[in-house]
């Protein structure tokens, strides 16, 4: 039974459709049960920092139950997504129903779209990578597959990657040096393993060209059946997914630096490399990806059996809370400056 804790990730999806039923003043019930009542019952349920004893991890590497809990969010969230985009382009919705309904689509998109398609984006399986690249479609991320895999693993932790944050910088400054640069080294990722493979630019071996073309029919779709307001209110849902991404993404690696070995070269990663956290109830929501630290030491393996480690950086705070206090920089820079060990900080 305590395998089936994951089931309540789709609490997030399940709120969003109760917005959706009651509309109102519901349409803000998930961002508020993500980042006002999830935050409160972490601080209620305590830390869990024990890791699986070897038998236990084989038992759930074998069970497909975890597979398949992550394979129910492509119907969920594609069905969600239709669901609302018929009824913001059928009803007369008022502008803050319209609001809340972007920002509870946009944060199912980011925890059960992105979340979910960057822990299958590692699997080796084709399938389980293609159902993964099909879910960062909704929030037009399709390239953080090409830089996360062939870029942000390689270069975490250091200035030479986007997705890590320099000590005192912004989340919203962050928001604008992540998007963009991810983007454009993405395209460099591309040519590069093009050049690598002997194919040309223009080769249908071009994934960064058939990712454009899915995103831009997916939109041109949307406004073909649900008209301006779906593009308008599909566009704005896919912007605030990927803002939430970008968000986890700035507290997963702040201030965090890999040194320099005497070859030039940066030392490999470690698990000091990236926050931790083991509050629970963030833990389940998000499939584990709080445990970032040995997702990054051990990029393979899956979430059902990722360990804690006492030398990496802990957060004290869960992975929801934390990003509300990002939204305030003095006091996340108050919190977590003091935290960061002196020789890893990017300045």
């Amino acid at each position: 039974m305590k395998d089936l804790k994951y089931l309540f990730a789709f609490t997030i999806p399940l709120m969003a459709f109760i917005s959706l039923y009651f509309k109102g003043i519901y349409t803000f019930l998930v961002p508020i049960y993500a980042f006002v009542f999830i935050p409160i019952i972490e601080m209620i349920f305590p830390m869990d920092e024990k890791n699986l004893e070897s038998e236990a991890v084989e038992n759930k590497l074998k069970n497909k139950l975890f597979d398949w809990l992550l394979y129910l969010n492509l119907p969920i969230v594609f069905g969600l997504l239709f669901l609302i985009l018929k009824t913001v382009a059928t009803k007369n919705l008022e502008t803050f129903e319209f609001v809340g309904l972007i920002l509870s689509l946009g944060i199912v998109l980011a925890i059960n779209g992105i979340n979910v398609a960057h822990e299958l984006g590692h699997r080796q399986n084709t399938t389980e990578r293609f159902l993964g690249k099909a879910l960062l479609l909704p929030s037009l991320y399709m390239h953080f597959y090409m830089e996360h895999n062939f870029g942000h693993h390689l270069h975490a932790a250091t200035p030479e990657d986007p997705a890590t944050a320099k000590y005192n910088q912004s989340v919203y400054s962050f928001w604008f040096t992540s998007t963009i640069r991810q983007y454009f080294k993405s395209w460099k990722i591309q040519k590069e393993l093009l050049r690598n493979n002997n194919k040309s630019f223009f080769s249908l071996k071009n994934d960064m060209f058939w990712y454009t073309i899915i995103q831009i029919t997916y939109l041109v779709l949307v406004y073909q059946f649900f008209g301006t307001i779906g593009f308008v209110f599909a566009l704005a849902s896919g912007i605030v997914g990927f803002i939430l991404l970008e968000t986890v993404n700035y507290i997963e690696h702040y201030g965090l630096l890999r040194l320099k070995t005497k070859s030039g070269r940066y030392e490999r990663v470690k698990q000091m490399h990236s926050w931790n956290s083991n509050h629970v109830i963030g833990r389940i929501v998000l499939y584990e990806l709080t445990r970032h630290s040995d997702h990054h030491y051990k990029s393979n393996k899956k979430y059902q059996v990722l360990d804690c480690h006492e030398e990496s950086p802990q957060m004290p705070y869960g992975y929801p809370t934390s990003m509300l206090i990002s939204l305030f920089p003095p006091l996340w820079f108050k919190i977590m400056n003091k935290r960061i060990p002196r020789k890893m900080i990017i300045k």
